[in-house]
């Protein structure tokens, strides 16, 4: 045997040789009725009782929406909104009034919704520069954040037209005429804070330009600590979404009247968007979304719907199996 042999045969025995020639061992299971059944009706008995579950646990969620971006906006301006939301010599305050149905247990959560919002568009994504924010305005390569890198011949920080918009609607909250207190501290991821927003870097030049996008920064707190700022660089993936604005420690009863006075200084109306207040519970689940319920009993129903449809076929055209009568040219051969 030659060289070229013996090399050729020890390759045949390599695993990658067998595997390219589909040659590995490899289990074949045969699906027979009563596994197909079996398996269908273990599924159906896992998934619907999940489901049922997990849309408990999502129904058990308190949840207070309200729409206030059209309401607060005086009528003589409500033909005009955008000439509204951009003149600073128009009062923006607002007062919104809450009626809670169900007993909410404490920790409340407070979201802004924002409908018609595309943080997902790419030149918007791109625009800005995580190396600045963890690293301040002597790192250089912001080149991502135009057309919001310089002002004055100044960087600035945080650059980028995500920072530049970021959302400045405030709110507080009163029941009987007691303020509730907002906890606005761990709204933000702690991996966020620590490693991606610099504890050392303040904001400069933000928001000085001529036009001035959302809210402005307080320079003498470090990036992160800027919680409002670290949930708003986080984008969506969607065009409506929310973000956490706070929390309420107290409880609120039933039929408590919980008036809010807010700042509607968030603009919104050039593109047609949508803002909503949301108070919310949460579960052991998060917050309220059937979606995942919902799924679990669809797929359990159906496998059970499968499973008995399978069983009646299979107790109606019972045949042995291995039976190779039942093949195409063996039919052909007997009815010949």
């Amino acid at each position: 045997m030659t060289d070229t042999n013996i090399e050729r045969h020890r390759e045949r025995g390599t695993a990658f040789y067998l595997f390219t020639q589909q040659r590995l061992p490899a289990c074949k299971p045969v699906l027979t009725p009563a596994w197909v059944i079996t398996v269908f009706l273990c599924i159906g008995i896992i998934f619907i009782p999940v489901g049922l579950v997990t849309l408990r646990a999502s129904r058990s969620v308190v949840e207070i929406v309200e729409r206030y971006d059209i309401e607060c906006v005086p009528e003589a301006f409500r033909i005009d909104k955008v000439s509204y939301i951009q003149d600073d010599s128009i009062p923006k305050n607002c007062s919104r009034s809450l009626k809670v149905h169900k007993y909410m247990k404490a920790p409340i959560y407070i979201y802004y919704e924002l409908d018609n919002y595309y943080q997902n568009h790419r030149r918007y994504v791109k625009s800005r520069s995580d190396q600045q924010l963890l690293h301040g305005w002597d790192y250089h390569g912001t080149s991502s954040c135009q057309p919001v890198e310089f002002n004055n011949d100044q960087p600035i920080v945080p650059c980028g037209l995500i920072a530049w918009s970021l959302f400045n609607d405030t709110f507080r909250f009163i029941r009987e005429r007691a303020e509730l207190k907002v906890n606005r501290k761990n709204i933000a991821w702690k991996s966020d804070r620590d490693h991606k927003f610099g504890k050392n870097v303040h904001p400069f030049n933000f928001q000085n330009g001529t036009l001035i996008g959302g809210g402005k920064l307080n320079p003498s707190i470090p990036l992160s600590d800027q919680e409002d700022l670290i949930v708003w660089m986080r984008t969506s993936a969607l065009p409506s979404f929310r973000k956490l604005y706070g929390r309420i420690e107290e409880d609120l009863d039933a039929d408590d009247d919980v008036v809010v006075h807010l700042m509607n200084n968030y603009n919104t109306y050039s593109f047609g968007g949508k803002k909503k207040l949301v108070l919310s519970t949460s579960s052991w689940l998060g917050g309220k979304n059937d979606f995942l319920g919902l799924a679990c009993v669809f797929v359990g129903a159906s496998s059970l719907i499968f499973a008995m449809v399978f069983m009646l076929l299979h107790l109606k055209y019972r045949r042995p199996f291995g039976d190779t009568s039942y093949l195409p040219w063996n039919r052909k051969s007997l009815s010949g």
